[in-house]
């Protein structure tokens, strides 16, 4: 599966875009680099407005690719990741993966969806890990493993504190889009952070590469999430259970973001399990979610012009489409809505978190919700609290300074926010710890 473009993203830790017009802009800039990539020079110099075209011939596309290849090596990948409106020009950012290293090319679109410039994007700064201070490395070891089925296995790392008995497991599952098992975004690595303090005070874990990361083209049809989380999240479970020195019947999940719409659906799959951790879930269906996430990116761009009034406008009739609930002659389970199969769609919309999570007696529900997480809002905490508060196996937070990444932040998130290092809140890890041992 081609990383989802623009909307569905955007519920994790890619850029957001608001209009239709830039679905068609991201898909045109991959579609180009795609036909680089298979030496279809001919097609990729159509993309071009005709004053390139002149500037730019195909042989000196060629060369230009050719040049490109010398110094990075082979191409791997390339992925949209970026718009921005620059007058009546969009300039889309585009992700290069190379054998040498990463470059990421700024592509610039005309009104007419015509390539009208190709710029090589400055490097930026890398920013290095930084461990929190509450991870002890000297308490835990950490060991590599694979879980899965044969010739599908995924890389991951049971990490174990040192001499403690019968310990505390817990099983981190990913929020939307590929992800590796530490959850990376530019610097910070949320799963990483909370493995290691967990572990510092006694509790282990299993974490690991998501599966649509290292098998992309097992979703190139339809799917759902049970391909995309559950039966990944199933095998960490096992994984988890039989790890020596814990205790299996002292297993917990924490889901973030997608992983945390999907646990109360992971509880009644695995009634074993001791609790689950709702980490900056949506209560509501995934569609809401990336309506009021355009919404933000609109307002935070401070444009009013009626242009661009008009392309949110545009953009939530697209969004909107992705409320299907069942297939059928003129929906077909491969069709494609926001870079997602329709199949998908209509499975998880007809799943509804907050009802499976009234149901449960057991296990023990945590449900945590930052205040600066301008991906998932107040308002999905406040549904959560509507409709658990009363029940006596759930405990419900909420950290007003906490972002998505589960940092502490002095203010409202931005994509940018995420490329500089920070780590998990101390109060969330030693909460979830007191949390977890309270059993």
């Amino acid at each position: 599966m081609k990383k989802s473009l623009l909307f569905i993203i955007a519920l994790l830790f890619t850029t957001s875009a608001f209009s239709q017009n830039v679905i068609q802009l991201f898909n045109s800039a991959n579609d180009f680099f795609k036909l680089l990539q298979e030496e279809k020079f001919t097609g990729a110099h159509a993309f071009f407005d005709d004053t390139l075209k002149t500037k730019l011939p195909e042989e000196s596309l060629k060369k230009l690719w050719s040049d490109i290849g010398n110094k990075f090596g082979k191409a791997e990948s390339f992925d949209a990741i970026q718009s921005k409106a620059e007058g009546e020009f969009f300039a889309v950012t585009v992700e290069g993966k190379f054998a040498k290293g990463d470059q990421n090319f700024i592509i610039g679109f005309n009104k007419m969806q015509k390539i009208v410039g190709i710029f090589l994007a400055p490097s930026k700064k890398v920013t290095t890990y930084l461990k929190p201070a509450y991870v002890d490395t000297a308490l835990y070891a950490e060991k590599s493993v694979y879980i899965g089925p044969p010739g599908k296995q995924l890389a991951a790392i049971i990490t174990t504190p040192k001499n403690v008995k019968n310990f505390p497991m817990v099983v981190f599952v990913h929020g939307s889009g590929p992800g590796d098992m530490d959850e990376t975004v530019g610097a910070n690595k949320p799963f990483k952070d909370l493995a290691g303090g967990l572990a510092s005070k006694g509790i282990g874990s299993v974490r690991y590469v998501k599966r649509t990361l290292i098998y992309p083209n097992e979703f190139a049809g339809p799917y759902t999430v049970k391909e995309e989380v559950l039966d990944d999240e199933a095998a960490a479970i096992a994984a988890a259970k039989t790890t020596v020195g814990a205790d299996p019947k002292n297993v917990y999940v924490f889901g973030h973001s997608l992983g945390g719409m999907l646990a109360p659906k992971m509880a009644t799959l695995s009634p074993d399990l001791a609790g689950i951790i709702l980490a900056a879930a949506p209560a509501r269906k995934l569609t809401d979610i990336i309506v009021d996430q355009n919404k933000y990116m609109f307002e935070q761009a401070n444009d009013t012009s009626a242009v661009f009034k008009q392309q949110l406008a545009n953009a939530i009739v697209e969004i909107d489409k992705s409320r299907i609930s069942q297939l059928g002659t003129t929906i077909k389970p491969d069709s494609v809505i926001l870079g997602l199969p329709a199949k998908y769609w209509a499975d998880l919309n007809s799943y509804d978190q907050v009802a499976v999570a009234k149901t449960l007696s057991k296990p023990r529900i945590y449900v945590v919700q930052g205040g600066n997480d301008f991906q998932v809002s107040k308002t999905d905490f406040d549904l959560w609290n509507e409709a658990l508060s009363k029940k006596k196996n759930v405990t419900l937070k909420f950290y007003p300074d906490l972002n998505h990444l589960l940092s502490s932040q002095t203010g409202k998130g931005t994509m940018a926010q995420y490329q500089a290092a920070a780590s998990v809140s101390d109060v969330l890890v030693n909460d979830l710890i007191t949390w977890i041992k309270a059993k």
